[in-house]
């Protein structure tokens, strides 16, 4: 059976956060009826969170796990995860289990009744420390900043998509701070929603000042002139 949604979450060291974070996904999922699929993406971990992935997918056979080769990063990550779902709708969450699983639905029911291509979540309420906050917000200032973008939150990794969307964007390291912005560029829109957001327990942050505002410049002038090169065109008549 073709699930309605494919709920992709990349993953790297997150040991203590994979089968907490699997059993709230599918305890937010299962309240609403709708099928799913869950997505556990490894991207090169060095601790046991690829045997506790494969553990989950032998004990339920709506979870798919895919190890990378080598690190590639989040957006690696996530384009695994893009080429792999096979649900009409897809979100995306953090391994990290501070964005709440339970915030899914909502922006699953956004997108179907807003008709948007993506739903964005932005974090209301952030529970890191306030060097951190601090160094997420000058991020977000330059991305939008430089991409004549007003989005709230481009750190927040809880998201929907419609699948064919989010297939159609370009690639490239980094794509996954700029995901609503390259929605747009394709003609697509892009709705917000606020969500939760926990402290993390378990593991340790990923991302530091170079990976926040440094990379997001380069990244933030790569989109500007992917905007300005892109192709707008639409067809007349067929025949």
């Amino acid at each position: 059976m073709t699930p309605e949604i494919s709920v992709i979450v990349p993953l790297r060291n997150e040991s203590g956060n994979v089968g907490p974070l699997a059993t709230q996904i599918f305890a937010a999922l299962e309240r609403t009826g709708r099928t799913f699929e869950l997505i556990l993406v490894d991207d090169e971990s060095q601790d046991d969170t690829w045997a506790k992935v494969k553990q989950l997918c032998l004990a339920d056979a709506r979870v798919k796990g895919i190890r990378h080769l080598r690190n590639g990063g989040q957006s690696a990550a996530l384009c695994t995860g893009f080429r792999a779902s096979r649900g009409p709708i897809i979100a995306t969450l953090d391994g990290d289990l501070q964005n709440d699983p339970a915030d899914i639905p909502q922006l699953v029911d956004t997108l179907e009744r807003t008709g948007a291509t993506a739903v964005a979540g932005y974090r209301a309420t952030r529970r890191d420390t306030s060097w951190k906050r601090l160094q997420s917000r000058i991020a977000n200032g330059v991305r939008n900043r430089l991409n004549g973008e007003v989005i709230r939150d481009t750190g927040c990794s809880l998201k929907a998509f419609r699948t064919e969307a989010v297939r159609a964007l370009p690639l490239f390291t980094g794509m996954h701070r700029f995901l609503p912005t390259l929605i747009k560029m394709e003609g697509g829109t892009v709705t917000e929603v606020p969500v939760g957001h926990r402290p993390r327990k378990h593991g340790v942050t990923k991302y530091g000042m170079w990976n926040r505002v440094w990379r997001s410049l380069q990244d933030a002038f790569a989109v500007r002139w992917m905007q300005r090169r892109a192709l707008r065109y639409r067809i007349r008549e067929e025949v």
